[in-house]
């Protein structure tokens, strides 16, 4: 039985580099997958996914308000899907979500989203949160803090290299993430006083 599948974790997991990897077994195997991004914060008209270890791959844009149910039974008609990808899942709104789960419930196609699970503030995307109560499987993508621990949090530093404790959910820029743990997310976004001076936290206590 075809069933959707959420793997969330923070930023620099590998998160896009499975995507393209799963997707590739599929396309060797002479199967024919259909890959989605979102499209919120891209001028282009044309989609892709990229990694940080060079893999790419076109894909299909995805908006707010788009029918993906729709648009993915209809190249169905034509050509069959084994496969669906979603990558930057977090965007999804959540009609979105329930209507990736009917391509899975009634199509039979299995659908794989790959995505972020909280914000830089701690809070969860809307798409994040509705593939959590909704899919069948969950599959955390880990990655490490610079302790060592599993990171679990991501915090933003802005074009001057401090943390960003405010600020709007999603930034397009100059902006770089780097994930943590949730001890030292707290004290690098100033709930918990640092106690150590590696990383950010000595140098962002001025950002407020």
């Amino acid at each position: 039985m075809a069933k959707l599948y959420f793997h969330y974790a923070t930023m620099n997991a590998g998160k896009t580099t499975m995507l393209l990897q799963a997707s590739y077994n599929y396309r060797e195997r002479g199967m024919t997958t259909m890959l989605f991004v979102a499209g919120h914060y891209r001028k282009e008209d044309a989609g892709y996914i990229s990694s940080r270890i060079g893999l790419e791959a076109d894909a299909e844009m995805f908006r707010d308000g788009d029918d993906l149910y729709a648009r993915i039974a209809e190249h169905h008609a034509h050509t069959t899907i084994h496969c669906v990808f979603v990558d930057e899942a977090q965007f999804l709104e959540e009609e979105q979500v329930w209507q990736l789960a009917r391509v899975a419930d009634r199509l039979g196609i299995p659908v794989m989203c790959y995505g972020l699970r909280t914000d830089f503030q701690g809070n969860l995307f809307s798409g994040s949160q509705a593939l959590l109560a909704l899919a069948d499987e969950l599959r955390e993508v880990r990655t490490i803090c610079r302790c060592g621990r599993k990171a679990t949090m991501v915090v933003r530093l802005g074009p001057d290299g401090k943390v960003a404790r405010t600020g709007a959910q999603v930034a397009i820029g100059k902006e770089v993430y780097v994930s943590l743990c949730r001890r030292h997310w707290e004290e690098e976004m100033g709930r918990w006083r640092a106690e150590d001076l590696v990383g950010f936290a000595g140098s962002s206590r001025g950002a407020e």
